[in-house]
């Protein structure tokens, strides 16, 4: 009899686990479609109301709000405005850490959407408009939706998972410190200690439903630099009295595209140098002392990132003394390589085939803008992918781009995002031992 009963509940516990394994990619798939509506009105409130880098304080409320609700562990305050959430099982497992950027952007929105952001801010002491320009606001939701299914979920999961809700991807304002960097300085892969790390971007220029990834280096690094430019001050009349900065550094314009241009490697890896910012003078008859050029440098190659700093000085301190001014270079390593281990990029490929639609999972190449998810990749294992984020049959040329005022994104694309998020962490789970 004992023998009996003893077999009857093996073969129910059996039952029950494999039941569970198999149950849950339709669960997931259950409860995505109910939380789909929801998903998108938090999107749509985090739009609305958006905050920028280091100042995210009423984003990190809602988040943290809603992560109490659903029973989690929550820190607040990592990196100055930061959240986690943990999900710990009581049974023994991985440690998977989902991360979600919070961030928005110096950008006036003109989309003619009902929640357009009629947010102001103040940057670099200008009032600006403020965006979520780059949709760090549907990354938000879509973890929070992923958050509340696993949760639902805890009875058929192993291990622990980390809800990571960043600050600042953007760049913290100068002078402050921010981002995955501080997080990752400040312990949020260590308690607990997470075995793996896996993210998200929308993408304007991706139909929806599609996701891109690339193993390897797949997003740049980002360095910052500034150079200021030392003339010798005088009226505008009488350029020959003095020594003119404005010149000498629409020269070193034009010489720092030379360096990629003609003295890069490009065959390589790409490379990218652009100024973004000039500044100098007061009026239009005074000839300034001093013009500053601020600028960003992309590269996916170490050895070619230091090529590039060295040829940035050489090239600006030789235009300068040309002219007899002088040029002072500084430049700030920003944001590492974004770089997908090669393993689990491997592992996870079955995941996305299989969540996506094999015919709807493309292999892309590198681009040159920057991620600092790379932090958290270059501490543990990552996997960092790209979610289709443009209508369907849209040509990507006619999509906005990141970063601008018309930037849009098509909501029906969150869903696949959220399924994404929960299907890699039951997976990792499953196929740890």
């Amino acid at each position: 009899m004992y023998k009996n009963l003893f077999l009857a509940g093996f073969l129910l516990a059996c039952f029950s686990f494999v039941k569970a394994q198999n149950g849950a990619y339709p669960d997931i798939d259950r409860m995505a479609d109910q939380l789909e509506a929801q998903v998108i009105q938090w999107r749509r409130d985090f739009h609305q109301n958006p905050e920028l880098s280091n100042r995210e304080f009423k984003t990190a409320e809602k988040i943290a709000a809603h992560l109490k609700s659903l029973g989690l562990e929550v820190r607040t305050g990592i990196a100055i405005t930061g959240v986690i959430g943990i999900l710990r099982t009581g049974r023994p497992g991985p440690v998977v850490a989902l991360r979600a950027d919070m961030d928005a952007l110096p950008v006036t929105e003109r989309t003619p959407v009902p929640f357009a952001s009629r947010a102001r801010g103040e940057y670099l002491g200008e009032e600006v408009g403020v965006m979520h320009a780059c949709g760090h606001d549907t990354h938000v939701a879509m973890l929070m939706g992923a958050a509340q299914i696993l949760v639902n979920m805890k009875s058929q999961l192993k291990g622990t998972v980390v809800f990571i809700f960043q600050p600042a991807e953007e760049g913290a304002p100068p002078g402050e410190k921010g981002g995955a960097g501080l997080m990752v300085e400040e312990g949020v892969l260590d308690d607990p200690k997470a075995d793996v790390v896996f993210g998200l971007h929308i993408n304007a220029q991706t139909e929806v439903g599609m996701i891109r990834f690339k193993p390897g280096g797949t997003m740049a690094a980002a360095d910052r630099f500034v150079i200021t430019v030392k003339g010798k001050q005088t009226h505008g009349s009488t350029p020959w009295t003095g020594i003119d900065p404005v010149t000498v550094a629409a020269q070193i314009v034009l010489g720092l595209q030379m360096i990629v241009s003609r003295q890069t490697e490009l065959t390589r890896e790409p490379a990218v140098i652009s100024v973004g910012k000039i500044s100098g003078g007061v009026r239009n008859n005074i000839i300034p002392e001093e013009v500053e050029l601020v600028g960003t440098i992309r590269t996916l190659d170490p050895q070619m990132q230091d090529i590039i700093h060295e040829k940035i000085r050489h090239t600006a301190t030789n235009i300068a003394e040309a002219s007899g001014a002088k040029a002072v270079v500084e430049i700030e390593r920003y944001v590492p390589v974004t770089f997908n281990n090669l393993e689990l990029t491997q592992a996870m490929g079955p995941t996305m085939k299989r969540v996506a639609g094999e015919d709807n999972v493309v292999l892309t190449r590198a681009v040159t803008g920057a991620e600092d998810f790379s932090f958290f990749a270059n501490k543990i294992p990552g996997l960092f992918l790209f979610l289709g984020g443009m209508p369907k049959g849209k040509n990507p040329t006619e999509s906005a781009p990141h970063h601008t005022p018309d930037f849009y994104i098509d909501e029906s694309g969150m869903k696949l995002g959220v399924r994404m998020l929960c299907n890699l962490t039951v997976d990792y789970m499953k196929m740890s031992k």
